[in-house]
């Protein structure tokens, strides 16, 4: 019965405002603030990941671990790229204290601004990390769950610092996401 009580309140509420976050970077290459517009409606357990993260802290003070020239800059590794701790030959291969997600697949493209989760070779693995598309990529169409979109903040996105080591981590102190912040 509660359930159903609650379930007739949300609904005569309306629809839920779409969640988003704020990323404000700094570092060395980028030095702003990122806002993306998260995809409830084709992806609502990454995106509820996301805020939860987000909301939480876990998220502040990560590093963008791997950025890719033409392709995409990584973060979210919560486990492992804490910038005051960074260690080039870690990052990249951890999660949050959560569980994995099943996959979202939606028929959203891999475009320039396009956030997806990023996963292992299993298509069930993704858990807190994300990249965010410097241009368009279809060979991830379908494959990846695609989670939002910038909305503001592309310059701060191109200018992420780029290089990477033999494992694919940046060169030198990376950039950060300093603070992540809810929207609504």
């Amino acid at each position: 019965m509660h359930k159903l009580v609650c379930a007739a309140l949300a609904l005569a509420a309306g629809p839920a405002l779409a969640a988003g976050i704020e990323i404000t970077v700094a570092g060395e290459g980028a030095n702003g603030v990122i806002a993306i517009d998260l995809f409830e409606d084709i992806a609502p357990g990454h995106a509820e990941r996301i805020t939860t993260l987000a909301a939480e802290g876990a998220y502040d003070g990560v590093a963008f671990h791997r950025v890719m020239d033409g392709f995409m800059a990584q973060t979210g590794d919560v486990q492992h790229a804490n910038i005051n701790a960074y260690n080039g030959r870690m990052v990249g291969t951890g999660g949050s204290k959560y569980d994995n997600l099943p996959a979202e697949i939606s028929d959203r493209s891999f475009e320039r601004g396009i956030v997806g989760m990023a996963r292992s070779s299993e298509l069930d693995s993704a858990n807190s990390q994300f990249f965010i598309m410097f241009g368009p990529k279809p060979h991830l169409n379908g494959l990846y769950t695609v989670v939002g979109e910038v909305t503001s903040g592309m310059d701060v996105v191109d200018a992420i610092k780029l290089g990477r080591g033999g494992n694919g981590a940046v060169i030198g102190q990376p950039d950060a996401m300093m603070q992540v912040t809810v929207t609504d």
